[in-house]
């Protein structure tokens, strides 16, 4: 990202925004600072407020600028996976040079012929991933710099989305003071970050468990392969919990991150804590069995939306495994609930970086871990990405990464893209619901109050 090898991951999510500032020495990333805040400014995942957005944004940079002692001016920014689509992309070029030898900038120029024919003008493209390059013939290359040819294709796969996404990143981020280093596919950059080389090669199912919303991807041949987004998330099961128990919402989170279990089975009718019910002077008493059953009512009904999509593409028995991450996967006994209901091969993952040991830091610490990673190739046709919207109006040349800066916008609508085909049993069907089992419990507690 600079000289000094530092890269910033930030992470606008609905209900927090994380950052995280990593160096990278060699092989070796080091977190050296991360800060958060609480979101505002978003509603169901949208920003309709982008002063309040950016006031946020600046907010958790500050608290992570006080923590490294280093001063933030440009961001890696996620995007979620939302109203997102695959596209196959080929671009062909001539090589310019006289003697022949592949500069990065033919890189470049085949980059922005591949993206010129197949992006409409209301999308922009979050990221090209180069699957092969092909020099007089001959394929299968992965860097043509510095190859003697006379003619240069490309073969990769664009990820796109609804251009407004982008813009309203880009206009948060610049009003937050701060220069837009390069967008990066959420799905995408959580997979090929934490996933070790066999997971990425064998095929692993990664659930995304955030606070508004749950992505479901599967990583096979080290590419993404399906995506599934659900507009639930952590932000419904507190939203239960209030409606329940007849509590605020504040105090409905307190509760939940004091006394919540993802498990019923393994949560005690015998410990009991009291709650403030609202139009009630006397506090409640609830035990924690009782609450870990809204809470895993709530939580069945997103694996289910989760492990319906699968099973119609055989995600279900990916040699990886399924791997949760992600703020709402914190909840004690989550992987033992999950597991009933998606099969054994469940694991959680938490960032082992100090600091960031909670899985609400997951997506921050990809999106700097990916951006650290990308060769110099790759790095070019990042420069094309962030350019190539001025330079469809303008055609003129490639600026700087380092001097685009706009605006972001999660969205709200839920996307399927089933790519994805894997040969294997299907796991049994999931156990009965326990949602429905819990509506008269429900219905009675309202009938008291």
């Amino acid at each position: 990202m600079n000289n000094s090898g530092v890269t910033v991951g930030l992470d606008i999510g609905t209900t927090s925004i994380k950052v995280v500032i990593a160096q990278t020495t060699g092989n070796q990333f080091n977190v050296i600072g991360a800060g958060n805040a609480p979101s505002r400014g978003l509603r169901k995942g949208v920003i309709v407020d982008i002063d309040a957005t950016a006031s946020a944004i600046r907010e958790a940079i500050e608290q992570a600028q006080e923590k490294a002692n280093f001063q933030i001016n440009e961001v890696i920014v996620g995007i979620p996976a939302n109203q997102i689509e695959m596209v196959h992309v080929e671009g062909l070029v001539s090589i310019a040079n006289q003697n022949k030898r592949i500069t990065y900038a033919d890189v470049q120029n085949v980059a922005k012929q591949a993206l010129s024919h197949n992006v409409s003008s209301d999308h922009d493209v979050i990221d090209l991933i180069a699957e092969e390059f092909i020099v007089d013939g001959f394929d299968g290359i992965k860097d043509p710099h510095e190859m003697i040819g006379v003619r240069l294709e490309l073969h990769g796969t664009a990820f796109v989305g609804p251009s407004k996404i982008l813009d309203n990143t880009r206009m948060a981020i610049q009003k937050a003071g701060l220069k837009l280093h390069e967008f990066v596919l959420a799905p995408l950059a959580i997979g090929t970050s934490i996933l070790n080389d066999g997971e990425q090669d064998f095929g692993t199912v990664l659930i995304d468990l955030g606070g508004g919303q749950t992505t479901t991807s599967v990583i096979h041949d080290r590419k993404l392969k399906f995506n599934h987004v659900d507009l639930e998330g952590g932000d419904n099961v507190t939203k239960d919990i209030s409606t329940v128990l007849g509590i605020s919402y504040t105090h409905a989170e307190k509760i939940k991150r004091d006394f919540g279990y993802a498990d019923p089975t393994q949560a005690s009718s015998d410990k009991e804590f009291s709650v403030e019910v609202v139009g009630d002077n006397t506090p409640q008493l609830v035990n924690e069995h009782y609450l870990s059953e809204i809470i895993a009512a709530r939580l069945e009904q997103i694996y289910m939306r989760a492990f319906d999509p699968l099973s119609t593409v055989n995600g279900l028995n990916m040699p990886g495994g399924i791997v949760l991450t992600g703020g709402n996967a914190a909840l004690p006994r989550m992987v033992d609930y999950a597991k009933t209901i998606l099969g054994d091969n469940v694991r959680l993952f938490i960032p082992d970086q100090i600091g960031l040991r909670h899985p609400s830091y997951t997506r921050a610490m990809a999106y700097a871990m990916f951006a650290s990673r990308e060769s110099m190739t790759q790095q070019v046709i990042k420069q094309v990405i962030m350019s190539h919207r001025e330079d469809t109006d303008s055609m003129q040349s490639i600026p700087s990464v380092s001097k685009q800066s706009h605006e972001y916008v999660e969205t709200s609508e839920s996307t399927d893209q089933p790519l994805y085909n894997y040969d294997g049993k299907q796991d049994d069907q999931p156990r009965q619901s326990i949602f429905s089992r819990l509506i008269q419990t429900i219905k009675n507690l309202f009938r008291e109050d």
